[in-house]
């Protein structure tokens, strides 16, 4: 049997409470999570306080919900990737409010994941452009954030999103493009 068919086999024993299924499921993505989180913090300034682990173990804990209707691995991992966006942005926030300004913590796209030139902004102006680009078209918005926060290749998210692996690639160039333009703002 196939990881992928495991994995999703497992997802459901888990939302039909088979809170057994659960550690299985978090022994097999686990170092998929802590990957996509040193993606995440190597983009991060050196003081950061939030450390990798601390942000799989975050994530984790959010997506344990036994009413969130996971389809299959890819599935999982995508939202994995939204939750840690969400934690990430939280964390600035929170970290901006107890200094009243102070600087914003800085991020860059992987280059291997994103494309060829660099896009490096703050998190929360990342965040906002991010949600600029939703309102305006869901899809590209949804296929960068897997690209960045899941570290998915086009391949993963064409078959997650049920297109082809091209219009993915176009896709993501054309809201990369747009995210730029965005931030210079």
């Amino acid at each position: 049997m196939s990881s992928q068919v495991q994995f999703t086999q497992l997802l459901v024993s888990y939302q039909q409470g088979d809170t057994e299924a659960l550690n299985t499921i978090s022994e097999m993505v686990y170092s998929e999570l802590r990957r996509m989180a040193n993606i995440y913090m190597a983009g991060e300034s050196q003081g950061h306080t939030l450390q990798a682990t601390e942000l799989v173990n975050e994530a984790f804990l959010r997506m344990v919900n036994p009413d969130i209707n996971y389809q299959d691995r890819v599935h999982f991992l995508s939202i994995a990737a939204t939750m840690m966006r969400r934690i990430l942005i939280d964390h600035a926030r929170a970290k901006q409010r107890a200094k009243r300004g102070a600087d914003w913590q800085q991020v860059s796209l992987n280059e291997e994941i994103i494309g060829d030139a660099p896009l490096s902004a703050d998190i929360l102006a990342l965040d906002e452009a991010m949600n600029k680009l939703a309102e305006i078209d869901s899809r590209k918005a949804k296929i960068i954030e897997q690209q960045y926060f899941a570290g998915m290749s086009a391949q993963q998210i064409a078959d997650n999103m049920k297109l082809s692996s091209r219009t993915i690639e176009r896709e993501a160039k054309f809201a990369k493009a747009w995210l730029l333009n965005e931030m210079k703002r």
